[in-house]
């Protein structure tokens, strides 16, 4: 089968696709709702294997509700640049306050899934100034993840074997992009609730998913995000990242959590109060590790009601 090339991500729809220059790298982004720097600008970021149309669904609600919402392919992802390096927490939330600053805003709302997430929370904590509120689905604050994966067993279990595979070099890049991707929908399968693996749609992301992957250089890249979380941890480099986010948020953080979801535990979820005090932790019924998507109308009305009190 052809490699397929990074623009092929560029799905046609009710919204615009751009190149926003940012942070020294080019990212994809796309957009829906009012282009007016004076509408209130509500950023979506992916997760692991996935990409900006992950979050198809709450962009163009967003938008009919008169937001300008942009989701954006994170860096080695899609059709945004893929340089070597820069996939650690402080680079990764320099892109997203560049993307701010070039999309011509002084501040936007974040809202994460999984490591997109995690990127969300390095962003509030690194550029408060840019970063009106946070809403995470199935993420969890670093120093809570991490915390979690050391003292809870049921947690540890749950993201161990793949997180500590990942860290070997080649297998797992080969392991991702085999089989036309195959193992990004045996992970889907793996980590989402049983309803939604029943669908059209499922099969609609998987595909997509699975041709996204075998971009080139985009199954490595997603390694290093992962790959950089580990070894960072005996380095100088990751252990000021950890000191840097232990700080308490002040402003506004949902957290949005499948019931299902296997891979990121309730538990691990509630160690988060720690540095957001003020959360509101929400549960959707019948979802997994895909909230978003298995359940979108739940967690749409779930992130409106969050975003529109905090404009």
């Amino acid at each position: 089968m052809p490699v397929p090339d990074p623009s092929t991500v560029r799905y046609p729809g009710p919204w615009t696709h751009r190149d926003i220059h940012a942070n020294g790298i080019r990212l994809h982004a796309v957009e829906a709702g009012p282009h007016d720097p004076g509408t209130p600008l509500v950023v979506f970021v992916h997760g692991f294997a996935d990409l900006w149309w992950s979050w198809r669904h709450q962009l163009t609600a967003f938008a009919d509700l008169g937001y300008r919402a942009v989701a954006v392919d994170l860096r080695g992802y899609g059709d945004s640049d893929k340089p070597p390096r820069g996939y650690d927490g402080w680079t990764l939330s320099n892109d997203i306050a560049g993307l701010i600053r070039a999309l011509g805003h002084t501040e936007a709302i974040l809202v994460g899934h999984a490591d997109g997430g995690l990127v969300c929370w390095a962003t509030a904590v690194l550029h408060p100034n840019l970063v009106r509120a946070i809403a995470v689905v199935d993420s969890p604050h670093p120093i809570s993840l991490r915390d979690a994966a050391v003292r809870d067993r049921a947690q540890r279990a749950a993201l161990l074997p793949t997180f500590l595979a990942y860290q070997l070099p080649w297998r797992p890049e080969r392991q991702l992009t085999r089989d036309d991707g195959y193992e990004i929908e045996r992970l889907l399968r793996l980590r989402c609730g049983p309803e939604w693996c029943r669908t059209e749609e499922f099969d609609e992301v998987t595909d997509r998913l699975r041709t996204a992957i075998r971009i080139p250089g985009t199954a490595h890249l997603t390694l290093e995000y992962q790959r950089w979380a580990f070894r960072s941890q005996w380095r100088p480099d990751g252990r000021r990242f950890m000191k840097a986010m232990d700080v308490e948020l002040t402003l506004p953080v949902l957290q949005v959590h499948g019931v299902l979801d296997p891979y990121v535990l309730a538990a691990t979820l509630r160690r988060c109060a720690r540095h957001a005090p003020g959360r509101i932790l929400k549960f959707v019924d019948g979802a997994g590790h895909y909230a978003h998507q298995e359940k979108p109308g739940a967690v749409t009305a779930l992130l409106s009601d969050f975003v529109g009190g905090v404009v």
